[in-house]
């Protein structure tokens, strides 16, 4: 699967010939200036271990995964699929569902970020 079928806003930032990708969300206004550049919305793509260890995302597993970061430690959206092409299909629907306002990315936030959410709701609400 390719992701040339990504929504408005998002972008492939990489992806590697081990099928691992990640796509990104606006990196046009998450710039530093208005919106901060930690807090653009990031579909990581890997096959790497889930584990909380350190390092064990390096080691490949069988089962993929889809994970919608929405600052380095704010997870909105994790799924594990069996295959990549799966994986695929399943990060490109995250992307369509964020782009169309459908992840509700406050829940996701434990100390509530009003301000952010405001600019935020604009920059998906306004393209």
């Amino acid at each position: 699967m390719s992701f040339e079928a990504l929504p408005d806003g998002w972008r492939v930032w990489n992806e590697e010939p081990s099928g691992r990708a990640i796509l990104v969300y606006r990196p046009d206004v998450f710039d530093g200036d208005d919106l901060p550049a930690e807090c653009m919305p990031t579909v990581y793509l890997t096959n790497g271990a889930r584990t909380a260890r350190p390092g064990s995302g390096q080691y490949a597993t069988d089962e993929w995964h889809v994970v919608l970061f929405l600052e380095p430690e704010v997870e909105a959206v994790s799924e594990t699929l069996d295959d990549r092409e799966a994986g695929a299909a399943a990060a490109v629907a995250v992307a369509e569902r964020f782009a169309a306002g459908d992840v509700d990315y406050r829940a996701a936030y434990q100390v509530p970020r009003e301000a952010y959410f405001e600019r935020l709701d604009e920059c998906i609400g306004g393209e």
